[in-house]
């Protein structure tokens, strides 16, 4: 096929990295496109200088390369209603509407679906103005969990023990245009990612996957775009995913359709397993980066068919999918001053060197170009070390030896991805 990829991120150079896969063993010949990609997707796939958020431009690059199928990779795109655009121009495209992509655009819309559909999610309020937060702030007690209504880049949300930090974090919400704020019950417990592929009807779901959202080691530290994850979760219970896809996918798909706003693309559950049963964080309408990195690097079916199937609202004839057995980790190098104030600019080295070890593949999150044509950061997360290995034991160890050839100055990682999985000490209440 020829595809279409929208997006700069790690996230979708996982796509392309898994799109070409296909055509580097055989499975599938496909003529890769991305817009605007960046240079580690440069090296797989053809590069257009388009704007993500205009649908109209989009659309007409799709047409242009004759796209087969579409992929609508970040949610900001999606929110922007990029995909109802390239539908409407006939083309296949994965990625939901951008009515049914509130169900990420908005927090408090998402708690609406979730309680129309009875699916099992923190108790929240809804606030406008400071008095309000302040009011749920008392009405919950700490620990704090204080939320953006809007996109936040997965930074909009802050979980405390300090009161005045929360209610300083309410207010600098509510000062965004149409600023609203959802503030929320603490739910204890581990969390988990689950990918659920929907055409709007039928629902495929991934394996779960975890991230570690805060900066630091032992979840240290300010909440970052995601500084690692790994799969398989063996912590997890064995009927995880039939709950979630029977309580809580498939519910909010159908009660999407039944308002008339059919959600075809991918539902990213966040849920945390907590000591009254599963309860719903949060929904995404787009993949979760960094987890979709290590979900993907274990999937044997082609991520082509189930993208297609599910753009064509064919997912029920898909034959069920297959996974390698090994595990998976993702380590995110970040530059110099992430999530703050990130230093770009710097040289990059080491990528090949990482590569040539076995299982190892790095993916490019914040890169680009200098004059001269060198490798350097451009963002906050530079680079994704992504690993196979036969258990999270050798997976990390994989990872953590592609992390170590790689040269960012004044760069900083986690060294505890996954630690306290391998070591059997990730317990649900």
């Amino acid at each position: 096929m020829k595809i279409l990829v929208i997006g700069t991120g790690a996230r979708e150079h996982a796509i392309i990295h898994s799109l070409h896969r296909e055509t580097a063993s055989g499975t599938a010949v496909h003529e890769l496109h991305a817009a605007p990609g960046n240079p580690g997707i440069a090296e797989l796939a053809t590069i257009h200088k388009v704007d993500p958020l205009d649908g109209t431009a989009v659309t007409a690059l799709a047409e242009q390369v004759g796209a087969e199928l579409v992929v609508v990779g970040p949610e900001a795109p999606l929110v922007a209603g990029v995909a109802d655009s390239v539908r409407a121009a006939g083309v296949p495209v994965f990625g939901p509407s951008g009515e049914a992509a509130r169900l990420e655009g908005s927090k408090s819309f998402a708690k609406e679906v979730m309680a129309a559909a009875g699916v099992p999610t923190a108790m929240a309020h809804v606030c406008t103005d400071a008095m309000e937060v302040a009011a749920a702030l008392d009405a919950f007690g700490p620990p704090y969990v204080v939320k953006d209504d809007g996109l936040a880049a997965g930074k909009g949300v802050v979980v405390t023990e300090d009161r005045e930090v929360a209610l300083t974090h309410g207010e600098a919400c509510l000062a965004h245009e149409n600023g609203r704020v959802v503030v929320e019950e603490y739910l204890d417990g581990p969390e988990v990612s689950l990918f659920c592929v929907s055409d709007g009807v039928t629902v495929v779901p991934l394996v779960p996957a975890q991230d570690f959202k805060r900066v630091g080691n032992d979840d240290e530290g300010l909440n970052t775009g995601g500084m690692g994850a790994y799969t398989p979760l063996d912590w997890a219970p064995s009927d995880l995913v039939d709950e979630v896809l029977t309580r809580v996918a498939q519910p909010t798909i159908e009660e999407m359709a039944r308002r008339g706003t059919p959600f075809s693309g991918v539902l990213y559950v966040g849920i945390a397993l907590t000591s009254r049963g599963t309860r719903v964080v949060e929904f995404n309408a787009r993949f979760g980066d960094p987890e979709v990195q290590s979900v993907l690097a274990r999937l044997v079916t082609p991520l082509s068919e189930i993208l297609l199937a599910a753009a064509r609202g064919r997912l029920a004839e898909l034959e069920p999918l297959r996974w390698r057995p090994e595990a998976s980790v993702t380590v995110v190098v970040a530059s110099e001053g992430y999530p703050e104030l990130a230093r770009t600019g710097d040289p990059i080295t080491g990528i090949e060197d990482a590569e040539a070890l076995q299982g190892v593949h790095v993916l490019h999150a914040g890169t680009g170009r200098a004059d001269g044509g060198d490798l350097v950061s451009a963002g906050g997360r530079v680079l994704s070390v992504v690993a196979l290995g036969s258990d999270l034991a050798e997976a990390r160890r994989r990872a953590y030896e592609g992390v170590a050839k790689i040269g960012l100055t004044g760069s900083h990682h986690r060294t505890d991805i996954a630690l306290r999985a391998e070591r059997g000490e990730v317990t649900v209440p």
